[in-house]
């Protein structure tokens, strides 16, 4: 008889643990051990070592070469986080919060692959409920299978059923498989059904779209349990009553990380933003304090963002540190080289920073426009409103060399930037092509002179 063993499961970073504990031995979680239990087979019915002659073992370069495939959405910005289309036999997981517009995409992309047979997986809603929706959205999609079902095995016998070229599941957290005990939306369970999703459509040759929720901390359910078995995995930024929408590339084995699409939300669905930049800056005020514009990079796109700085004196006896869009930690950093190199009085005074439209920046590039903002809001004198700025801050106050200067350059002059502030390695080698452009560009070694050109 199969005995029955319990594990405890991090449903952050997926580690096992024998016993439960209040803490994740291996990601230091709080309160994120889930249990589980997990069948053992006895010596009787434990699977013998499967028969078979040796597997072939091929030389890389006695391979024939093999050119991808891919197939082309249509839809521009999400071709562009995709790396340049859908990859066959691929498997892509989508995660965003509920209402941000999953969905909504998954049914605009289908009648753009006219000719590719779709099957639509409702696990949350009925198929009147998705007809509806496309009724609203103005979607004909005479190509589109839709199939109500939860249970794993009937899932996978509609898929064989039926032979898509495309199937979309929404969402993984419903599904379950009768081989476990444990109920839908359990670490056990989403890892093993989107396992056996993702080995049907490497053997059946067709395209899986998993649509994955968000936890409360704003991270994909069991994100180390799916996002490793995965190939691409594309998240929304932003929030749900936000009119823009950001789908970023977290992950993607066929192209580049962190590359962003921007959205429009309309009632018509989802519509491209061509020029993200521009909505980025569209509604900033140049006679304020506390603003800067960086010139920072988002996969292999250049954009020009606004980053808000707020410094007030504090009513409390421990000043507030709130961020909204960048790494709480990094604005420690930052404030504790303006107040040690430049003798900024940061104590005693709260300072919010917010990166304006939703942009989450993780770049080491955007250091000197969080500087610049928060050195603005401080001396409560505006920042230069023609000028932007990139950098890396060190601790001792200098600037270090960043990627992709001259992409950023040519980023400013398109949007009719007067100046631009880089690090000073960042300007030696230029192009002659760069330095004839109408912009007047700052080399810079520290911090210092870095504000000074931009004003403050």
């Amino acid at each position: 008889m199969a005995k029955s063993t319990v594990r405890y499961i991090c449903s952050a970073c997926g580690a096992v643990s024998l016993k439960y504990q209040g803490r994740c031995f291996e990601c230091q979680s709080w309160g994120t051990l889930v249990e589980t239990h997990a069948e053992e087979p006895d010596a009787k019915t434990r699977k013998k070592r499967p028969a078979g002659s040796i597997p072939e073992v091929q030389n890389l370069d006695d391979t024939p070469p093999e050119g991808f495939h891919r197939l082309m959405t249509g839809i521009g910005e999400l071709d562009r986080v995709l790396g340049g289309g859908l990859m066959e036999a691929s498997a892509i997981l989508v995660g965003g919060e509920p209402g941000i517009g999953k969905s909504t995409l998954m049914i605009q992309l289908v009648p753009r692959l006219a000719g590719k047979k779709v099957l639509y997986v409702a696990g949350e809603e009925s198929p009147n409920q998705i007809r509806e929706r496309a009724r609203r959205l103005s979607i004909k999609a005479p190509n589109l299978r839709l199939v109500s079902e939860v249970a794993l095995e009937r899932i996978l016998d509609a898929i064989a059923n039926e032979q898509p070229e495309m199937v979309i599941v929404d969402s993984i957290q419903t599904v379950y498989s009768s081989d476990y005990q444990s109920s839908a939306g359990t670490i056990t369970q989403i890892r093993e059904c989107a396992a056996s999703l993702i080995r049907a459509a490497k053997e059946q040759n067709f395209i899986l779209l998993i649509i994955g929720h968000i936890t409360k901390e704003g991270s994909l359910a069991g994100p180390k349990a799916l996002e490793h078995m995965v190939d691409t995995v594309i998240q929304f930024e932003g929030e749900n009553y936000q009119r823009y929408r950001i789908v970023r590339s977290v992950k993607n084995r066929f192209g580049p990380t962190n590359e962003i699409g921007v959205f429009k939300m309309e009632e018509d669905g989802l519509t491209e933003v061509s020029n993200p930049s521009e909505f980025f800056i569209s509604d900033r005020r140049t006679d304020v304090p506390g603003t800067a514009v960086l010139a920072g990079i988002e996969g292999s796109r250049a954009l020009m963002v606004e980053v808000q700085a707020l410094v007030s004196r504090t009513g409390y006896s421990m000043p507030q540190r709130i961020s909204t869009g960048f790494d709480l930690k990094r604005i420690a950093i930052i404030l504790a080289v303006l107040e040690k190199r430049l003798q900024f009085q940061t104590a005693g005074q709260d300072v919010f920073v917010k990166i304006a439209g939703g942009l989450k920046l993780v770049e080491p590039a955007a250091d000197l426009a969080i500087a610049a903002a928060v050195a603005s809001g401080l001396q409560d004198k505006p920042c230069n409103p023609t000028a932007c700025c990139c950098g890396e801050i060190g601790l001792s106050g200098e600037l270090r060399a960043i990627s992709d200067g001259e992409r950023r350059i040519r980023e400013a002059v398109h949007l009719g930037f007067k100046s631009i502030v880089l690090p000073e390695s960042n300007t030696r080698e230029l192009k002659a092509s760069i330095k004839k452009l109408p912009i007047r560009i700052h080399g810079c070694r520290t911090l210092h002179e870095a504000l000074e050109a931009m004003g403050v």
